[in-house]
């Protein structure tokens, strides 16, 4: 069959690696791709969010499933523009309309559907952009550290912690009146605290029915010892440790379960990926956030580990077949380190040529901000790319995975050197 995966970043590397080891694929799309993505897959010169664009290329090359990648063009409901298309509805997707998108687009939404349906969760208020002196006045009451959150997209760079009450006090400000993430907090929520082990599980579900995939545990901050500003993720290990057996089945039970019962009684349509942000508290599981797509980079780690035909998953999901279904997967360890660009996630520049690659033959080397010119792979964004490790113990697996990323270089490269430490 003939499929389409939509973006260009980690994940979809990963994503179109998996797709394509499958008997079913006879030929993968991606739009718009990278370097990485076209050693893979056919790579299309169209933008996440150019519906018009894409629906015309499925039509002309006869695509029976679209895979969508990142969250902007979910949340942007481009399930519901394929749907109000004759031409386009009968083709499947892996990915759920603006309704279910909103779970990630809307921090006020998915906070409240949380306690609508029983879903463990930090206490949270959330304020407008016209009610900066409530904001300040509330923070007076709470206990430090402050959480902040941007309510919509803020490419994972939304989620302010301080223990400084004053700097609380000036951040919200910049969110709601200067507009620091845009849209994006025209709305901020001030979430209580929760002292824990923060993973990620991530659930493919038909809206009836789900599997659940590899739990992860990602980086967020920039630098060593979880110092610096948030980030999109500096890397990711694959399985966590302290994630056993009797907690991961309070997760399903107390946390997935709820979820997928909570989508049907309020008739919102859901098939897709469901990433569920956990933090461990004392073994109990609270719901930071959700996200209505596959993480990056915990994607490449959890890829890595899936030994099942993946598009037959993903196909039973855009079909409501998944009852039923099951996952094998690896034990052993994967970890993923993130090269990024120096400057990152700030001011970085773009266009320097990586050498290198074809040396780190040890891991998985799945590219993100990458791009090809003239026969050469060049950076194209700030998280560039990300390698995968494996092995038997995660300190092999760590191991491998820095073997590869020490021949790989270009001009103001750089990456934490600690991904994995904190669970060995």
């Amino acid at each position: 069959m003939n499929i389409l995966l939509i973006g260009n970043g980690g994940r979809e590397h990963a994503l179109a690696w998996k797709i394509k080891q499958s008997p079913l694929c006879e030929r993968l799309f991606v739009a718009p791709g990278n370097a990485g993505t076209s050693m893979v897959a056919e790579n299309v010169s169209i933008g996440v969010s150019e519906f018009e664009k894409l629906g015309a290329f499925c039509v002309d090359n006869r695509i029976e499933l679209v895979v969508v990648g990142p969250e902007v063009p979910l949340v942007n409901g481009i399930r519901d523009y394929f749907e109000a298309d004759p031409k386009l509805k009968s083709i499947l997707m892996v990915g759920p309309g603006k309704a279910g998108a909103q779970l990630e687009g809307s921090k006020d939404f998915s906070k409240q559907f949380m306690l609508r349906n029983g879903v463990p969760t930090a206490k949270a208020r959330t304020f407008y952009a016209n009610q900066f002196a409530d904001a300040a006045s509330y923070l007076e009451t709470c206990q430090p550290p402050y959480v902040l959150k941007a309510d919509g997209l803020a490419a994972g760079k939304g989620v302010i912690i301080t223990s400084d009450e004053a700097e609380a006090k000036a951040t919200m400000r910049e969110m709601l009146e200067d507009k620091k993430f845009g849209e994006a907090s025209a709305k901020v929520l001030v979430e209580e605290f929760l002292n824990g082990i923060e993973l990620s599980v991530f659930v493919l579900t038909d809206g009836e029915d789900y599997v659940i995939l590899p739990e992860a545990k990602d980086y967020k901050r920039i630098g060593d010892g979880d110092t610096g500003p948030n980030t999109g993720g500096m890397g990711s290990v694959s399985p966590v440790p302290f994630a056993d057996a009797a907690f991961m089945k309070k997760v399903e039970e107390e946390v997935i379960k709820p979820t997928i019962a909570g989508l049907k009684k309020e008739q919102i349509p859901f098939k897709g990926f469901i990433f569920v942000g956990l933090m461990n508290v004392r073994s109990e599981p609270y719901v930071i956030e959700y996200n209505t797509r596959m993480g990056d980079p915990e994607t490449q780690s959890v890829m890595a580990r899936i030994q099942s035909d993946f598009l037959e998953l993903l196909l039973a999901a855009a079909k409501g077949e998944l009852k039923d279904k099951t996952i094998a997967v690896d034990p052993n360890f994967a970890l993923t380190i993130v090269v990024a660009s120096d400057g990152y996630p700030d001011e970085y520049e773009k266009g320097k040529t990586i050498s290198g690659l074809e040396e780190a033959t040890g891991a998985l080397v799945f590219h993100a901000g990458t791009k090809k010119q003239n026969n050469e792979v060049l950076t194209d964004g700030g998280r560039v790319l990300g390698i995968t490790g494996k092995g038997k113990t995660l300190k092999a697996a760590q191991a491998n995975a820095y073997a590869a990323a020490e021949k790989i270089n270009w001009d103001g490269v750089y990456y934490r050197w600690d991904i994995g430490k904190d669970l060995m």
